[in-house]
Parts: C-alpha cells; sequence; structure tokens
C-alpha cells in the first residue's frame, strides 16, 4: 500500500480543521487529486488581502522574509495553502512567519516568481501540489508555476543560516538611527512638528493599541486596568478596529490610514493622518471623501512611534502600548528600515512608556475579591433584617427586590 505525502496529510488535516459550512461550499475540497485545491486569491500587498480571503483560498503573496503577523493573519484567515512570489526567508534575519504557517499545517511554496500574477486571475481554481501551482477546470490542467516547498527541515536550516547574517543586520539598524536621528532631531527632542488636537491627554494615561504581537490578548487582560483608569484610547490604524472589536470605541485614530475600516473612521474618534516630511498625507483623501476632518502629523517615523510621540507631547502621564515592538526579533521582523525611529521613540517616551504585558502584571484591582465578598454579605444581611424587622414588609419587600437585582448586575458588571 502507498504511503500518503507529506502534502496529502497536512490537506487532510486542514480539511478535518475547517467548519462544516466551508467544506460545504466546496473549498479546501476533495476533489481525489493530490495536494491542496482551492480559489485563488492575489494580492503584492498581504494585509490588502487578508481583507478578502475566505477559509480554503489559495493565497498569492508577494512577501520577502514573511514577518509573525502577516503569517498569523494568513492563519486566521484559515488559508489552504501559500504561494509566495518572492523568498519567504532571505536569510537576512531570522523571520518568524514561515514556521507560523507550517506549525498550523498550511503549505507554503516559496519563491515561484512574479509571473504567476499576470497567469492566474482571481476567482481562478487552482491546486497545490508540492512546488507546484496548477490551473484547475477546462479539458487539461496546466503547470502554471514552480517554485520551493517548504517544510520543518528547509525552513529551520534557512532561520539557523540567517542567524549568521543577524550581525550584518544590526550594524544596517545602527546606521539608519543615525540617519534619523539627523532628520527628525527637532521633533524628537523639542516636539517640533507635533500637531495641536482636540483630545486632551494632559494628565491621563493613554493606550496605544497596534494590531500586532497579541493584541486580542492584551486588550482583553487590560479589561480591569481601563474601566478603573479611563486611559483615552489611540487606535494606530488597524489598532482601531481592534479597540472596536473588543467593544471599545476610540477616542483617537492615528495612521496613513490604509488598513483601518469606514466603521472605524466614521465612530466620532478624532483622526491624525501620519503625512510624509514634506507635507504629503496620501491617507488624507481616504477621510475626506467619508465627510470627516483630520489633522495632519508630518514624520518619517512609523505611525506607532508618532502616536507615542504626540501622546507624550501632549502630557499624558503614562503611555501604554499594545501589540508593538518590544524585542530585537520583533524589530527586525518589521523589516522596514524605518523601524529605526521606534527604538529612538522609545528613548525618547522610556520613562512614560509600559508594555500592555507588564501592566497586566503589575495591575491588580483596587477592590479586593474579599472586600466585594463582605460587602455583598452584609447588605444581604441588613436586607433580610430590615425585612423581618418591618410590619410593612410586605410593602418594601417588591422594592427591596428591585434594588437587590439592580446591586447584583451592578457587581456583575465590575467583572466584566
Amino acid at each position: 500500500m502507498n504511503e500518503p505525502s507529506p502534502t496529502s496529510e497536512r490537506r487532510l488535516r486542514l480539511t478535518q480543521r475547517l467548519p462544516r459550512r466551508v467544506l460545504s461550499l466546496g473549498l479546501a475540497r476533495d476533489d481525489g487529486l493530490p495536494g491542496v485545491s482551492g480559489t485563488v486569491r492575489l494580492d503584492r500587498r498581504t494585509k490588502d488581502l487578508t481583507k478578502r480571503l475566505q477559509p480554503g483560498d489559495v493565497a498569492v503573496i508577494d512577501h520577502v522574509d514573511l514577518d509573525r503577523v502577516s503569517a498569523e493573519a494568513l492563519v486566521a484567515c484559515e488559508v489552504g495553502a501559500v504561494v509566495n512570489v518572492a523568498p519567504s526567508i532571505s536569510g537576512r534575519y531570522p523571520n518568524l512567519g514561515p514556521q507560523i504557517l507550517l506549525d498550523a499545517d498550511i503549505p507554503l511554496v516559496d519563491d515561484i516568481g512574479p509571473e504567476i500574477f499576470t497567469k492566474l486571475r482571481e476567482g481562478d481554481q487552482v491546486r497545490v501540489e508540492g512546488p507546484a501551482v496548477h490551473r484547475v477546470g477546462g479539458r487539461d490542467e496546466d503547470v502554471v508555476a514552480k517554485g520551493t516547498e517548504q517544510t520543518p527541515e528547509t525552513v529551520l536550516a534557512a532561520l539557523t543560516e540567517a542567524k549568521a547574517g543577524l550581525a550584518t543586520q544590526l550594524e544596517a539598524f545602527v546606521a539608519n538611527t543615525m540617519e534619523y536621528v539627523k532628520r527628525e532631531r527637532d521633533l524628537l527632542i523639542d516636539g517640533v512638528g507635533v500637531p495641536e488636537v482636540r483630545t486632551k491627554l494632559a494628565g491621563r494615561h493613554a493606550l496605544i493599541v497596534v494590531r500586532g504581537y497579541h493584541y486580542r490578548e492584551d486588550i482583553a487582560t487590560l479589561r480591569p486596568y481601563i474601566r478603573e483608569y479611563r486611559p483615552v484610547l489611540i487606535g494606530v490604524d488597524g489598532g482601531a478596529d481592534a479597540l472596536m472589536e473588543a467593544g471599545y470605541r476610540p477616542d483617537m485614530i492615528v495612521g496613513d490610514m490604509d488598513s483601518v475600516s469606514d466603521d472605524a473612521l466614521t465612530c466620532g474618534a478624532e483622526i491624525v493622518v501620519h503625512a510624509y516630511r514634506d507635507g504629503r498625507a496620501p491617507g488624507l483623501k481616504r477621510v475626506h471623501e467619508l465627510g470627516q476632518e483630520a489633522v495632519t502629523f508630518p514624520a518619517t517615523a512609523t505611525s506607532e512611534d508618532i502616536a507615542m510621540l504626540l501622546a507624550d507631547d501632549k502630557g499624558a502621564t503614562l503611555i501604554v502600548a499594545v501589540g508593538t515592538h518590544a524585542n530585537m526579533v520583533e524589530f527586525l521582523d518589521k523589516g522596514r528600515a524605518g523601524m529605526a525611529s521606534t527604538f529612538l521613540t522609545r528613548l525618547r517616551v522610556g520613562s512614560k512608556l509600559v508594555d500592555a504585558k507588564g501592566v497586566s502584571r503589575l495591575y491588580r484591582s483596587r477592590i479586593s475579591t474579599w472586600s466585594l465578598l463582605f460587602l455583598v454579605l452584609g447588605a444581604f444581611v441588613a436586607i433580610v433584617t430590615a425585612v423581618a424587622m418591618s410590619p410593612a414588609g410586605d410593602v418594601i419587600s417588591p422594592l427591596l427586590a428591585d434594588r437587590w437585582h439592580a446591586f447584583v448586575f451592578w457587581l456583575t458588571g465590575l467583572f466584566t
């Protein structure tokens, strides 16, 4: 009996993982052929592609050094396979994305070449088998393109080799940092160029949310902190949608407006558009088309950096960061020279900046569990005594019952 191929086994596990309603649509279908079959979706920008991916689709991307955030977004979309025009690990540094895809049993084909964007159209049916992408349909099935099939062994070897080049990337990072200091020293030292905003930050905490690493978990752990301190909620591009998904309305949205939804932009938050140093702000047009007003913030820093600089300049006493970059691997995994600004921004606001995980570990509600327990017990005893001792107990019992239900509702709200 023939042994099943590793690709077939991954395909079987993916099919078992998809919801029944997805299988009924024919996505990641079992057509009796080896490999993974599905509808192809193409985009050179991974974050734009994830907005329209459906479970079981075959994602065609052009992403050198696939980073962790992009890979986690693809996994969340439950794609059937990922086909990358570029090398997912170029060897510059040990990026985290490919391993995340393989850990989720999602086949990854690398370095397949840009011609696939002209040979396939959105919605075509394809089959990914090993290193090859086949077009499905018509009289004959043809091979559209071939690349390199990634396996746990090849990814591990590439990561090991990439670690050897880490010193070169650090040298480039330092050079970019020095160049950024020359361009933005007035902003970093004196706050020159920070716009005036109507949102009051002076004397308050600012919670800055980036849709990055573990943002959902971090927001969930911060619910007691948000409820008690009422910080200014600042969403960086898609971070505004992250806040809304968690049930909060952002007070301010900062970014170039390329990954935030229309719903977030029209929720009533103040909008600060990240502009180029020469004043050009491509995202401003979209804001105006939605009938919203905005201010611009020209800077060569990243959007999360200007959000921190803005909060610091306007007098926030504490800046809590959710989903931002916290260590060397995460800095390099962003894969942009502009990340030099992130390092310097943290030096600038370091005395105020706290990572969300640190807040969740250090912060405890001022109301202890035992205090709440004694409060409930005391209220219960007082109510029972009053009803038992009063001759008008039959009259006030309904009123006390209403008060008790209102108290229980308030108490429940402290933990939700």
